[in-house]
């Protein structure tokens, strides 16, 4: 017999787990997610950087809610989930301009050394830095995430792929691994297998697309110092950051992906080190671990988050691309609101619809 609640999130990522964690104590919820573990593929391999200049506007307005809300939660906590460091931009003039945007400034070659020495000086031209960027305790905000929710009585059931899902009555049967569930509400939080949950539901997908994104932790010969921001390539060829006495590097790649548990491709990796240790002097020993996540985005870049105009009862919350972190909070404040009927699509009169009002409220064809 399937257990009934008001909500089931199908999906265990940032994106599932925030939305659980706002909707806990308000509704009936059930998350289930097809890995025997959370945050298994995607969530578990960011960058762990909020960075409000990234991506483009609707985006930046979301990552600078989301800082909002982490820096309340960090005033009354005793371990910090953001912790400040700056993203800076480097290639040449024209490059940088282009790439630049919302809290970004520009600054001197100069300046941008001293931010940087590990940087080869004729690497670049011309820099940007946004210094309201911050490092995230990627792990941490998790786990507080699922301790909030579990606490509230949410149910979390790992190891549960969805098999079957159909619209009954005035709400929806979900089949996922041995459980069955019915629910007012089906929670499209799938990640980059968003498209094929849609499928299965008999819901029209919306043509969300995974890419890959490869990254790796190397040991160095000249460590950065914890002070040093983030540098990326503005024609997207690295970026890199401390991660302690070693460095995070990734080649930046946006290459099209089916939806898998995603591997590095064989020479990606040493092929960034080479670059790496052409522009920079942090003298890349060697590799420590590498993995290579996916970024699924809609055609035009922005999040989906919103009631499927033809299927009643069927919720978007996909298409995050590189910005699940740094947009998670807002995105779960704004999806509990138009689930909870506490704003509606369309109508923007509470702060966080007027912040936001850019966002799909509701997804038409």
């Amino acid at each position: 017999m399937a257990s009934n609640y008001d909500v089931v999130i199908v999906g265990g990522g940032i994106g599932g787990l925030s939305l659980a964690a706002a909707l806990a104590g308000k509704c009936t919820v059930a998350l289930v997610e097809a890995e025997q573990s959370l945050a298994f593929h995607t969530s578990s391999r960011s960058a762990r950087q909020l960075i409000p200049s990234y991506g483009p506007a609707v985006v930046q307005d979301l990552t600078v809610r989301t800082l909002e809300m982490l820096a309340e939660r960090d005033a009354q906590a005793a371990e910090p989930i953001l912790t400040p460091r700056g993203f800076m931009l480097v290639g040449d003039e024209e490059t940088v301009r282009a790439e630049a945007s919302g809290n970004m400034r520009p600054i001197s070659h100069e300046q941008a050394m001293q931010l940087c020495p590990a940087l080869i000086p004729d690497s670049f031209t011309a820099a940007g830095l946004d210094d309201g960027s911050f490092g995230c305790n990627a792990p941490l905000l998790l786990e507080e995430h699922r301790r909030t929710a579990e606490a509230a009585g949410v149910d979390i059931i790992t190891g549960a792929k969805v098999h079957s899902a159909q619209r009954l009555g005035s709400g929806w049967q979900v089949g996922a691994g041995t459980e069955g569930f019915q629910s007012g509400v089906v929670v499209n939080a799938a990640g980059a297998w968003a498209d094929e949950l849609a499928v299965i539901s008999g819901v029209e997908k919306l043509g969300l697309q995974p890419y890959r994104r490869t990254a790796a932790i190397v040991n160095v010969e000249n460590p950065l110092t914890p002070e040093t921001p983030m540098v990326c390539a503005a024609d997207d060829t690295f970026y890199f950051r401390a991660e302690g006495n070693q460095v995070l590097i990734s080649p930046s790649e946006t290459v099209p992906s089916g939806a898998e548990d995603a591997k590095p491709y064989p020479g990606d990796v040493e092929a960034l080190i080479s670059k790496l240790n052409a522009v920079t002097s942090l003298g890349i020993r060697s590799v420590d671990r590498a993995w290579t996540g996916l970024r699924t985005e809609a055609a035009d870049g922005i999040p989906v988050v919103g009631f499927d105009a033809e299927a009643p009862g069927f919720f978007w919350l996909a298409g995050q691309g590189g910005y699940g972190f740094q947009t998670s909070s807002a995105m779960a404040e704004l999806a509990a609101a138009l689930i909870l009927g506490e704003i509606e699509a369309d109508s923007p009169e509470s702060r966080t619809a007027e912040q936001l009002a850019a966002v799909r409220w509701s997804i038409r064809r």
